[in-house]
């Protein structure tokens, strides 16, 4: 019988508690410990290099900084990252974390028959694996001007961006794009080099496709927060780094200006 050892990221001490009485229930699943914040959780993850991790993303606790980020910062230290159980109470994300890739979404306090359901496609996941050859495939998305898209299938590669028009293929690492500003039914998508170019699909779109470090911050801006030297939260203003370029953000979108401030806050930072 396989065996699964998991870590439970979560800022509340009772649900922690509830999910770990849960999977006790299963022989398969081997408990290794517990964490309430993100980089406590990120170390132990480190250490232990779990099979599952079960991770709440909409903390009681704003502190703890727990959210999808999470995974975006396991693929810079690992190849093949464990396999991630969200954890919450609220459906509204599932949509989010399916963009990042996680195993599964359970709603929370976690029912024993959507554990097992978990149990059964990780065992069903694993035979295909020793069954499979392994076959990598690059990562790529094709923002087709004249016909459709194809979203990325693996997002442990850097992303290749395709700007595909009547037989003309533009290649764009997604790395060097700094912001994509909307023009009508059209995006603007405009590079650290300064150079822009435009792809007949909409903002919607893309924020629909891109994950991190791409987020939106107002109806016409989806910004990489990599590219981000300051926020000035009273003028609502975020600034590109060696640009003049000031982008605003909007009141819809404050909060997620505010998981920025967080992400950066949450890594090696030091605030003087």
């Amino acid at each position: 019988m396989k065996k699964y050892s998991y870590i439970i990221i979560d800022d509340d001490a009772e649900s922690i508690l509830k999910t770990q009485t849960t999977a006790s229930g299963f022989s398969e699943l081997s408990f290794i410990a517990s964490a309430s914040n993100f980089q406590d959780g990120l170390d132990l993850v480190l250490e232990h290099k779990p099979a599952l991790v079960f991770l709440e993303i909409e903390p009681k606790n704003l502190s703890s900084h727990l959210s999808l980020v999470f995974i975006s910062e396991l693929h810079r230290f690992f190849q093949q990252i464990p396999k991630i159980i969200v954890t919450t109470k609220q459906k509204d994300k599932a949509f989010d974390a399916i963009q990042y890739g996680v195993f599964d979404y359970l709603l929370k306090p976690i029912a024993s028959s959507d554990l097992l359901k978990t149990i059964l496609k990780l065992n069903k996941a694993n035979l295909e694996t020793q069954m499979a050859p392994f076959i990598e495939e690059p990562t790529s998305i094709v923002i087709d001007n004249a016909n459709n898209v194809t979203i990325p299938q693996n997002i442990e590669k850097p992303l290749t961006i395709c700007i595909k028009s009547y037989g003309d293929y533009r290649y764009l690492n997604a790395e060097d794009i700094c912001y994509f500003q909307a023009d009508n039914n059209s995006t603007d998508i405009y590079l650290n080099t300064g150079e822009m170019i435009t792809a007949f699909k909409t903002l919607k779109h893309f924020e629909s496709v891109l994950t991190y470090p791409f987020i939106r911050i107002h109806n016409s801006y989806v910004i990489n927060r990599n590219y981000i030297s300051r926020i000035h939260s009273g003028n609502s203003i975020c600034y590109i780094k060696n640009s003049t370029k000031k982008i605003p953000f909007s009141k819809t979108y404050r909060a997620n200006v505010e998981q920025i401030i967080a992400d950066f806050a949450a890594g090696n930072y030091l605030e003087v």
